[in-house]
């Protein structure tokens, strides 16, 4: 587990393992927080799916789980194709 303050995640670019595809920046992005526990759930990235994409609603989730390590400057995840809408980001 990580213990992270949330300005410390601000910024930072999130990069998949599996093939070293960027996904995201945490600034344009939300997090699904536990409101009982405080601990953060996943990491929902916005649509990039064209010039009209802030009228999508589909979010690319990253489960908190698949977030391997966090760097000065990137979030490490861990996401194959087995994981949902993977496909949409696979370069």
């Amino acid at each position: 587990m990580f213990h992270v303050r949330l300005s410390e995640l601000i910024g930072k670019d999130i990069v998949n393992i599996q093939n070293g595809g960027r996904l995201g920046i945490v600034a344009d992005s939300d997090l699904v927080i536990d409101s009982e526990t405080g601990e953060i759930q996943s990491i929902l990235l916005p649509s990039r799916s064209g010039l009209f994409s802030f009228l999508d609603r589909n979010n690319f989730n990253i489960p908190w789980s698949c977030v391997k390590k966090i760097g000065n400057e990137v979030i490490i995840v861990d996401l194959d194709e087995t994981h949902l809408n993977y496909k949409r980001f696979n370069y």
